[in-house]
């Protein structure tokens, strides 16, 4: 392969709802490219991106490919991005290392949610694109409702290069208004004709030529004042106005394609190299390079795909992780087509690639020259969607389940492994019930662990709602150095201005505070603690053991076993003995004091609530509220969105286990969501009612 330079090199990231033919028309793309001789199918399970044993099982993208093609002495590399919300971090990956896309468009259902929704994502990660109308073979592929759900979505920012001819089981080619030509497909091998524009088709040429360079003008000056007094621009002149407009994203040209035929591929692929935006990199300076993603492959080990940063990257190379300092050699490194890779010698900035079994070649790594400091920021990934809890089905292969976790989690950042100390359970969390189950499939047939998954248990809080007192003396004198410690302590709501007058034992009593401690939890809200003890009736010193007793019992709180939060205490009197108050004596005393306490204390349990949003198509919004209400959901702001309604609701995360699953079901898959913890609020009385009674049914059979 030859060398590349930055200004010879376009990076893509192909774009898309699941069905809309991304893998068909990266074959093709291939296929132009001279990568391959003959396009797979996915039917075939023999394309070069979905190569993975998983994706040909489920004929559909799970991971992001990267790929390359060569045209007209300029490379292209694109990632074919999965087009499921459940697989999402693909996606995330391209933003992060492409500087352009292609959103591509099923031209049997125009712009979906899913495709919405990755238009939203472009745009804030200031993604420049073009659209690619795919499948316009298909028996209902309609162009007016093309261009209609286009204007919805994206207004006034896309103009049309292209419109078809005889879309349908008999399209055979395109009007292109930036060349004026018709261009006729000949065969399904990407072999076309440039021919005059048919009569027919020539007033409707014109009036799309027309809206195309006064877009175009739009983003130049010069331009503007040409088209002014001229009325017309060159083919080149509108590529130079595209190239601001597209850079700034502004405008989204569009064009008609058919992958599966590889109708209208190449003339998009020449759009992109020659309009869209090199790689924004440094050319010259210490070698620099970003992974953004890294697996294990079969006859490979581990494979780390990178993109080249800055200066050039050759074989045998010398770099380090500057965040580690530890020293990395590319003995190899090679140019990615999936699952074809070709080894070079040579990658220069902007460039990508790959390198093989290195120690420090995980996902969202730099390796930099040495000592040069250079380093990239990670690619920051969408909060999971999807909890459940994770067990082995044997005791004995929790250390490998253990270690295979891992190992998948690094593979897949949007993957998160975590042992809650609080809940005792080891979560997994992913993008959706289908993202985790193809974890549970990699256990089962790479890892041959059988394990069991379950809904996890909640993060309660348990806090007060009013004063109370107690004490508790701790004493015990059976053989050996005895133990004396009694405490007297009152709790209250740590809300609002500090109180210190109390009405105790039946009197109205105010306490002066002669030390304090505010702790800030580790799981939220806090713990005030007052020494207000007179005449030594504890020794200063004991208070330590006091607040440490009264933090334990905070860890296991005494309605259902969960975190304790947001409470005031007032040691304001107990007794010492002269030899047998010891340190774990006051511990004793404070934690079962506080026990006591809390429980006379109207004590509530609290439930972590989380911000959903939704985004659905207007006939489903009906059912989607309908299900939020059933899960204990506070509808909040709705709203309409290109086309789409937007639901937003306060639900409590006890209802939200397979939530995506079910919106998937209701909505015929054609909805999306996002989630976010808001806050705790306190459970209803019937709930706490019934989480009581689960407790203590729990602790029962313990004992």
């Amino acid at each position: 392969m030859k060398e590349y330079s930055t200004k010879d090199i376009r990076n893509v990231v192909l774009l898309g709802s699941t069905k809309s033919g991304k893998t068909t028309f990266a074959e093709a793309m291939l296929y132009e490219g001279k990568v391959i001789d003959r396009r797979g199918t996915v039917e075939d399970k023999n394309t070069l991106s979905d190569y993975e044993e998983l994706e040909k099982i489920n004929q559909r993208s799970i991971y992001g490919t990267p790929l390359y093609a060569q045209i007209d002495g300029k490379k292209l590399n694109f990632i074919d991005a999965p087009g499921s919300d459940d697989f999402i971090g693909g996606a995330y990956a391209g933003f992060r290392v492409c500087e352009s896309g292609v959103l591509v468009i099923n031209a049997q259902q125009g712009v979906e949610v899913g495709t919405e929704a990755f238009v939203r994502r472009a745009e804030a990660a200031s993604l420049p694109m073009v659209i690619a109308v795919n499948q316009l073979d298909t028996e209902k592929a309609d162009w007016d409702n093309i261009q209609n759900s286009i204007k919805e979505a994206l207004g006034s920012k896309f103009i049309n290069l292209q419109f078809p001819v005889n879309a349908g089981p008999s399209f055979d080619g395109v009007i292109d208004v930036q060349l004026m030509k018709y261009i006729r497909f000949k065969d399904d091998k990407g072999n076309f004709e440039l021919l005059d524009i048919p009569a027919e088709y020539q007033d409707k040429a014109e009036e799309y030529r027309e809206a195309l360079v006064e877009k175009a003008a739009e983003f130049d000056e010069a331009l503007m004042e040409k088209f002014f007094d001229a009325g017309e621009l060159t083919e080149d002149e509108i590529n130079q106005g595209l190239t601001i407009g597209i850079d700034n994203g502004e405008v989204y040209p569009v064009f008609c394609i058919c992958g599966k035929k590889d109708m209208g591929v190449r003339r998009l692929m020449e759009f992109i190299l020659n309009v869209m935006p090199a790689p924004k990199v440094k050319e010259d300076g210490p070698a620099s390079l970003f992974i953004y993603k890294n697996n294990v492959e079969q006859h490979l080990g581990e494979v780390s795909f990178f993109k080249v940063m800055s200066g050039s990257i050759t074989a045998g190379i010398d770099l380090e992780d500057p965040a580690s300092g530890n020293k990395e050699r590319l003995s190899a490194i090679y140019a990615v087509a999936g699952l074809k890779k070709e080894a070079v010698t040579v990658l220069h900035a902007g460039d990508f690639g790959c390198a093989v079994k290195l120690k420090n070649g995980k996902s969202n790594t730099t390796l930099s020259a040495l000592n040069s400091g250079i380093q990239y920021d990670k690619i920051e990934y969408p909060a999971p969607k999807y909890r459940c809890a994770i067990k082995a089905k044997v005791q004995q292969d929790e250390q490998k389940l253990g270690e295979a976790l891992k190992k998948i989690s690094a593979e897949d950042p949007t993957c998160i492994v975590e042992y809650s100390k609080e809940l005792r359970q080891t979560i997994l969390s992913g993008n959706g019930e289908q993202h985790i189950n193809i974890v549970k499939w990699l256990i089962n047939n790479e890892y041959k662990l059988d394990v069991e998954l379950f809904a996890p248990k909640v993060p309660y809080r348990e806090t007060i709602t009013k004063v109370a007192t107690a004490q508790y003396r701790h004493k015990k004198q059976s053989g050996g150095a005895g133990q004396f410690g009694e405490v007297h302590l009152l709790v209250c709501p740590a809300e609002g201005e500090l109180n210190t007058k109390f009405k105790i034992d039946g009197k109205e009593t105010q306490l002066n505070i002669k030390t304090q401690d505010i702790s800030e939890m580790e799981w939220g809200g806090k713990l005030e603690f007052y020494n207000c003890v007179v005449g030594g009736a504890i020794d200063l010193g004991f208070m330590p053991a006091i607040l440490k007793g009264i933090k334990e019992k905070m860890t296991e709180g005494p309605l259902t076993g969960s975190y304790a939060r947001d409470i005031r205490v007032f040691v304001y009197d107990g007794k010492m003995h002269p030899v047998d108050s010891k340190e774990i004596a006051f511990i004793i005393a404070g934690r079962n004091a506080f026990k006591e306490a809390f429980r006379n204390a109207g004590p509530k349990i609290l439930e972590p609530i989380y911000n959903v949003e939704v985004m659905t198509p207007a006939e489903y919004q009906g059912a989607v509220m309908s299900d939020l209400q059933n899960r204990r959901g506070m509808l909040g702001d709705m709203g309409a969105d290109k086309g789409f309604a937007i639901l937003k609701a306060r639900v409590p995360l006890a209802e939200l286990y397979r939530y995506s699953t079910t919106l998937s079901s209701i909505t015929a898959g054609s909805a999306t969501f996002s989630m976010e913890f808001a806050d705790y609020q306190p459970v209803p009385g019937d709930v706490q009612a019934k989480l009581l009674e689960a407790y203590a049914a729990e602790e029962q059979d313990e004992d």
